[in-house]
């Protein structure tokens, strides 16, 4: 039943304050409005963006990416050989540091997992563990261990697999108390001890979640590996801010292409991965 404008006008002039937004309401909105826009005045004005810093910021940017076409072609083999030695530390960094962090945090999760560690003390301890290794990013962990064992591909191996250590630890508990608890009961209804329930009752369940979150981080790592190189934790990384400080743009462009190439082809194995193994999890059940 739709109201003629004469019966709006009517139920207008019967209760006005009905048809209006409340004062105080009104106030609120104004004040967050005001407030935002003084927090965004006073970010520009003290990061000093101004129309004519950002203009020639964008000419300077033109002539750098000026050099990404045509790509640069190294000459010669040394040459070439060097970038490629560079992709595969970088590659074998990432992947060395996802395997180690994988390898502490599985037993660690369970520790982590309400439905399988029931002393709350414990699980809340071990769970504020790991926010204390989320709380460093990978960058500085690896600045630590540079200090500690030199420049090289160790200092990213071990900065990439501290990092990871409370990343899958985190999403490794959080699978596990989301499983279905109806295998663990036939499991222990036909006389199967407490681990034979994990085992047999929950690993299962969380195999498939585990591999996409190995496979998905293992990407990032390639990405994170890259930047852990610039500050002397090997790989390609090293290389590319070696022809930036140098201003080699053409190099560097041709090594970022490189980089994306990389990570794209790992994305497509991984898929592939995911889509054969789990798949035939997805089978079994």
């Amino acid at each position: 039943m739709s109201l003629t404008p004469a019966q709006i006008e009517a139920a207008r002039a019967r209760a006005p304050q009905a048809f209006e937004t409340p004062l105080s309401l009104r106030m609120r909105r104004i004040a967050l409005w005001t407030g935002f826009a003084l927090l965004t005045g006073y970010c520009l004005w003290a990061f000093d963006v101004s129309p004519l810093r950002i203009w020639t910021g964008l000419g300077r940017l033109g002539d750098v990416l000026g050099f990404m076409f045509p790509p640069y072609v190294w000459k010669s083999w040394a040459e070439f050989s060097e970038i490629l030695k560079g992709l595969g530390e970088t590659l074998s960094i990432a992947f060395l540091g996802t395997v180690l962090g994988a390898i502490v945090a599985f037993p660690l999760s369970f520790l982590g997992a309400k439905n399988i560690n029931r002393l709350n003390v414990l699980r809340l301890g071990v769970r504020r563990g790991y926010d204390v290794i989320r709380a460093f990013e990978t960058l500085i962990i690896a600045l630590i261990f540079i200090r500690a064992f030199g420049l090289g591909p160790l200092a990213g191996i071990l900065a990439i697999a501290i990092s990871e250590v409370g990343t899958f630890a985190k999403l490794f508990s959080e699978a596990i108390e989301n499983t279905s608890t109806r295998p663990t009961d036939g499991v222990r209804a036909s006389g199967g001890t407490r681990l034979q329930q994990i085992r047999f009752g929950i690993v299962p369940q969380v195999n498939p979640v585990i591999l996409s979150i190995l496979l998905y981080n293992f990407e990032s790592n390639v990405r994170s590996g890259t930047i852990l190189g610039i500050v002397g934790a090997g790989g390609i990384g090293f290389l590319l801010s070696d022809r930036i400080a140098a201003y080699k743009w053409d190099e560097a462009w041709s090594i970022i292409f490189l980089i994306i190439a990389l990570v794209y082809v790992i994305d497509y194995f991984s898929a592939l991965i995911r889509a054969r193994i789990i798949g035939n999890w997805e089978g079994v059940k």
